[in-house]
C-alpha cells in the first residue's frame, strides 16, 4: 500500500478532478499493466550547444492572419509555451526549437511560467499567444484539462496545435513530441528493484499529479512495481511542485518516518535534486538507493560519484526540433502520427560519457 499526500488541489481548480493515465486522480489507480519496453532510441541526433543561461520570452510578431494551409516562410508564427523555464531541461527544449526555427526559416516565440505550479499563468500565456494569431502552437500542459477550453478555440480558428513534453486530455493536438512516459518510469522501476534485491521499501518524489508527464511517470513506475517486484513495497508517494527547497523537505520527511526505506526515485529534475539534498542532510548519502529522470549538473555528479544510481534521460532538445518540425508539417497539411516518441535511455557512472548519451545530457 502507499500514500499519496500532494499538493493542495488549488493547482487544478481551473479543471476537473484530473487524470491519471486514463483513470481518475482521486488515487494512483493502475492502469494496465505491461513491463516497460527497453530504452528506445531517439529519433534524430541531437544538437549539442551548451545550455545557456534562462532565456526570456521573445516578443511575438504582430496580431495577424494565420498562415494559409501550406504557406511556410519568414512570416510564419509559430507560439511555443512550455512548462517553464526554472530546469535547464526547457533551455535545451528551446535549443532544439530555436534550431528548428532557423532551419524552416519560420519565427517562433518561446516562453512558460516561472515554475511548474503556476497554471494560471501558463494558461494567461496561452490566451496572449493566441490573441497574435499564430500560424500554430505548440504547448506543454502543466494541467492535461485546464487548457483545453482554450486549445478548442485554436482549433475552431484552424490553427493547429502540436503537444510537446506533456500533452492533454483531448485529441486536439494533432500530435505530441514526447518520452513514452510510463515504459521510461517502469524501467526505472526495474532498475530500482535490481539495486535493492527486489525486496523493501521504496518512495516517491513526483513534480506533480496534473501535468501528463507527472501522472505516466507516477504510474509507469507504480505499475511496473506492482505487476513484476511484488516484494517491493512503496510506502509513500509525495507531490513537490518539481521545486528542489520543497523536494527536499518531503525528502527529509518520508526518511524520517521510514528508517528501513532503501529507495527513491525522483520524477523530474527538481524532484531529484530535492531527494539528492534531503538524504545528504539526512546522513544517508551511499545508504539509499536513488533514481533520477532528466539531468542537470547535481545530478550528473551525484551519479559520477556513486551517490545516485542512475536516471533516466530524454532527448529535450530534440523534443523542441520536433516540436517545431512537426508545426510546420502542420501548417502545410501534411498528415501526422499522434504521438511523436522522442525516446529515452538509462545512463548510470558506466555510460554517462559515452558517445551515445553525452549529447543528450545537460549542465
Amino acid at each position: 500500500m502507499h500514500r499519496i499526500l500532494g499538493l493542495p488541489n488549488t493547482l487544478r481548480r481551473a479543471a476537473s478532478a484530473g487524470a491519471i493515465g486514463v483513470a481518475a486522480l482521486a488515487a494512483v489507480t493502475a492502469c494496465q499493466s505491461t513491463p516497460a519496453a527497453a530504452p528506445t532510441t531517439a529519433p534524430a541526433a541531437p544538437t549539442t550547444a551548451p545550455a545557456a543561461a534562462a532565456p526570456k520570452p521573445t516578443t511575438a510578431p504582430a496580431a495577424g492572419a494565420p498562415a494559409a494551409a501550406g504557406a511556410v516562410g519568414p512570416d510564419t508564427y509559430i507560439a511555443i509555451i512550455s512548462k517553464g523555464f526554472q530546469h535547464q531541461f526547457w533551455q535545451a527544449v528551446k535549443q532544439g526549437a530555436d534550431k528548428a526555427a532557423t532551419d524552416f526559416n519560420v519565427k517562433i516565440t518561446f516562453e512558460g511560467p516561472e515554475t511548474e505550479a503556476m497554471v494560471d499563468k501558463q494558461i494567461e500565456m496561452l490566451q496572449t499567444a493566441l490573441g497574435k494569431n499564430p500560424s500554430a502552437l505548440a504547448f506543454a500542459a502543466l494541467d492535461s484539462k485546464a487548457a483545453i477550453p482554450l486549445l478548442q478555440q485554436a482549433q475552431s480558428r484552424k490553427i493547429p496545435v502540436i503537444g510537446f513534453d506533456s500533452g492533454v486530455d483531448s485529441d486536439i493536438p494533432v500530435t505530441t513530441a514526447a518520452t513514452d512516459n510510463i515504459a521510461a518510469a517502469g524501467y526505472a522501476a526495474d532498475k530500482m528493484a535490481e539495486l535493492i534485491g527486489d525486496k523493501g521499501e521504496v518512495a516517491l518524489v513526483v513534480h506533480d499529479q496534473t501535468s501528463r508527464t507527472g501522472i505516466d511517470r507516477r504510474d509507469g513506475f507504480l505499475n511496473e512495481m506492482k505487476a513484476k517486484h511484488p516484494d517491493v513495497q512503496i510506502v509513500d508517494v509525495q507531490y513537490g511542485a518539481g521545486d528542489q527547497l520543497k523536494s527536499t523537505d518531503i525528502t527529509k520527511a518520508i526518511i524520517a518516518a521510514h528508517p528501513n526505506l532503501k529507495g527513491i526515485f525522483g520524477a523530474n529534475e527538481g524532484s531529484i535534486v530535492g531527494v539528492l539534498n534531503g538524504v545528504h542532510e539526512s546522513g544517508k548519502d551511499n545508504k539509499i538507493v536513488i533514481i533520477g529522470y532528466d539531468s542537470g549538473q547535481q545530478q550528473l555528479d551525484a551519479i559520477r560519484s556513486g551517490v545516485q544510481a542512475g536516471a533516466i534521460t530524454q532527448d529535450p532538445i530534440g523534443i523542441g526540433y520536433k516540436s517545431v518540425e512537426a508545426a510546420v508539417k502542420a501548417i502545410k497539411g501534411e498528415q501526422l502520427p499522434k504521438t511523436i516518441d522522442t525516446g529515452f535511455h538509462w545512463y548510470d557512472k558506466t555510460n554517462i560519457d559515452s558517445d551515445q548519451i553525452k549529447p543528450l545530457l545537460y549542465n
